[in-house]
């Protein structure tokens, strides 16, 4: 880099007080400025960062949105990998991670996998009713892997999933090299040791894709805290009836009147994403107001 010269780029990853940031000229490792931890400012992989001649990330530009678990910023869309079975799909676990997409304008795409070994054109149908993408995987159907290599393109996207539901096997048949290049970064990087909340950006089809690690039920509620005011709208199908309830700030739980309680019963929103709801808005209600 030119003396003196600033530049900006993007951050890959952030692993032991080091960041990979790509740039136009090349890929640096750097460090943040001291004043950042003061300041309580922290760079995530995806940033957009300022840096110094002598590799010194000097800026964080604005985010237009981030998570907190792993912390990524600057996403187009998530992709939620979910087993037709072995592990089952947990429909709440699915409903928490569209919700918190939806609270934070990243797109949700779902992507079935394992479906060589049992269909579930339930879940295909149900998330569809309500304007997801969703994509059953066939390995042995190329166009299935050509139709996620192509949502990919030109995106800046997360990948995630429980743990075994079949991420790997997907991101080695999206690109065989990518395995490779993950595992050549976290060895130089250090990624494995301490790093099991981190994330790595790889470039992929003029876009980036961040291999994320696999989730637990616990975890679900720290990518993103949404206030229980807030959660119907992160349920879109919810929209066209939550303004018609006989109460202005009725809570789509119980309430006489609520019209989205009546559009559950005559089947017009899925139960299921009723039931997950309910569930979030008693966790919501629990929550602590400095939490």
């Amino acid at each position: 880099m030119e003396e003196n010269k600033k530049e900006q780029g993007r951050i890959l990853a952030c692993v032991g007080g080091l960041y990979t940031v790509e740039s136009s000229n090349g890929i640096y490792s750097c460090k943040a400025r001291g004043l950042f931890r003061k300041n309580g400012i922290i760079p995530y992989a995806g940033d957009m960062v300022v840096i110094s001649e002598d590799n010194v990330i000097t800026e964080v530009l604005p985010r237009k949105n981030s998570i907190i678990r792993p912390p990524l910023a600057n996403l187009d869309q998530i992709v939620f990998v979910v087993s037709s079975c072995k592990p089952a799909p947990n429909l709440l676990l699915l409903d928490k991670f569209i919700a918190v997409a939806k609270y934070k304008n990243i797109t949700p795409i779902l992507v079935i996998t394992k479906w060589d070994l049992k269909t579930r054109e339930d879940l295909v149908e149900l998330y569809r009713s309500i304007g997801i993408r969703v994509i059953s995987v066939e390995y042995d159907n190329p166009e299935t892997i050509h139709e996620i290599s192509d949502l990919l393109s030109g995106k800046c996207t997360a990948l995630t999933g429980n743990s075994g539901a079949g991420k790997s096997t997907l991101l080695n048949a999206l690109d065989p090299s990518l395995k490779i290049a993950v595992n050549d970064i976290s060895e130089k990087l250090g990624r494995g040791k301490h790093t099991t909340r981190q994330a790595t950006f790889y470039p992929f089809k003029g876009g980036y894709v961040a291999d994320t690690p696999g989730f637990s039920t616990f975890e679900t509620n720290q990518y993103a805290i949404i206030a229980k005011e807030k959660l119907a709208d992160c349920f879109s199908e919810f929209e066209p009836y939550q303004d018609k309830c006989q109460f202005s700030d009725c809570a789509h739980v119980c309430e006489k009147g609520c019209k989205v309680i009546e559009a559950v019963k005559l089947n017009e929103i899925p139960k299921s994403r009723h039931d997950s709801y309910i569930a979030m808005y008693e966790e919501a209600k629990k929550r602590k107001d400095w939490e």
